[in-house]
């Protein structure tokens, strides 16, 4: 007798005919982009600050800047293009009811 391991095959779950959750899948994926963003400048921020970069108070008002803004500048565009891409839905008309 054979012992399998690993994932059960089995049939999924997930049918085909469900539609897509643009907006949530949209805001899963600024997220992890946001996450990967701020964990990358915030190594290379501590390791310039450790090697003594930062050297007036004005270096460090560059920081958040740097940090929050393009994320938040994504997240921005991201509304926009919602609310761009809504006008192109049709309107209902009593008659469609």
């Amino acid at each position: 007798m054979r012992t399998h391991f690993g994932v059960p095959r089995r049939a999924s779950n997930a049918r085909s005919d469900e539609p897509i959750n643009w907006r949530r899948g949209s805001f899963r994926v600024w997220v992890l982009l946001s996450a990967a963003w701020l964990m990358g400048w915030a190594i290379y921020l501590t390791m310039y600050g450790l090697r003594g970069g930062f050297k007036t108070t004005a270096d460090w008002v560059v920081v958040p800047i740097l940090l929050f803004g393009p994320p938040l500048a994504l997240l921005l565009f991201g509304l926009a293009t919602r609310w761009a891409f809504s006008g192109f839905k049709m309107e209902k008309t009593p008659a469609d009811e």
